[in-house]
């Protein structure tokens, strides 16, 4: 099953964070089981070769691969789709025509307005018609909820045809509320409840990152109502295991 077909079925699916440009490093995170993996170009230094490299590598492995872009650019999300991505995650979407300009930059003519060129995605020219099928059955479009004006238009901007989940990006969204990391401000908890409530009405999946890699964390995630949640990133999974690690090693060492 496709995660388009997945994530219409609401059923609850967790990926990870890709930030590191070395394709073994995405390789051994589709092998572990993750549903998808995001590729960030926002908050990482990933170049679109790297991103087509990886995107390669999870291909081999049938792991779903969202790029998160820097911006709602047509461009950009042009070019990543060409590159063979499933999909993208867009950043600070704010209203309907946000989300709509996103949906836009996905689809070709006459549902949306993407240029048409013969990349990766279309086999370098040999198919694409089939491309062209896969697309309508298979883009994902995630829209990052993460400013206060996105929450109050949340109905709208979810019942934009395309939209296919959301994730809240907590940070930014503290900060659009003057209280940033303030993470547990009631405030911006009542807005984060705002926006899965919103969720639960329209039938879209959504979740939330869960930073650091604890599966008590994702737990109470999802026990919350979340859906699609993204569980760590590759620099914090390899920071956190050596460093405990090696405590429980210099610890037993004492000893």
């Amino acid at each position: 099953m496709s995660l388009k077909a997945q994530l219409n079925r609401s059923e609850l699916t967790i990926g990870s964070w890709v930030t590191l440009g070395h394709p073994s490093i995405a390789e051994i995170m589709a092998s572990a089981g993750f549903d998808w993996l995001v590729l960030d170009m926002e908050h990482s230094v990933l170049e679109l070769s790297e991103v087509q490299a990886i995107i390669q590598v999870l291909d081999a492995k049938q792991c779903p691969a969202i790029v998160r872009l820097t911006s709602n650019h047509p461009d950009q999300i042009k070019r990543v789709m060409d590159a063979g991505a499933t999909g993208v995650m867009v950043p600070m979407i704010k209203s309907a025509a946000d989300a709509k300009a996103a949906v836009d930059g996905v689809y070709y003519p006459p549902r949306g307005q993407r240029g048409v060129g013969l990349a990766r995605a279309q086999g370098y020219g040999a198919s694409f018609p089939a491309y062209r099928a896969w697309l309508e059955d298979n883009a994902v479009i995630v829209v990052m909820i993460e400013h206060v004006d996105a929450v109050q238009a949340i109905d709208e901007i979810l019942a934009v045809p395309g939209i296919d989940a959301y994730i809240i990006g907590p940070y930014d969204l503290s900060g659009s509320m003057g209280r940033p990391g303030d993470l547990n401000h009631p405030d911006v908890q009542a807005a984060i409840a705002q926006v899965l409530e919103a969720g639960r009405r329209a039938g879209k999946p959504g979740g939330i990152h869960v930073i650091e890699p604890d599966p008590q964390a994702l737990q109470q995630r999802i026990e919350a109502g979340f859906n699609f949640l993204g569980y760590a990133l590759d620099i914090r999974i390899l920071d956190s295991i050596c460093r405990s690690h090696l405590q429980s090693i210099r610890a037993t060492l004492k000893k």
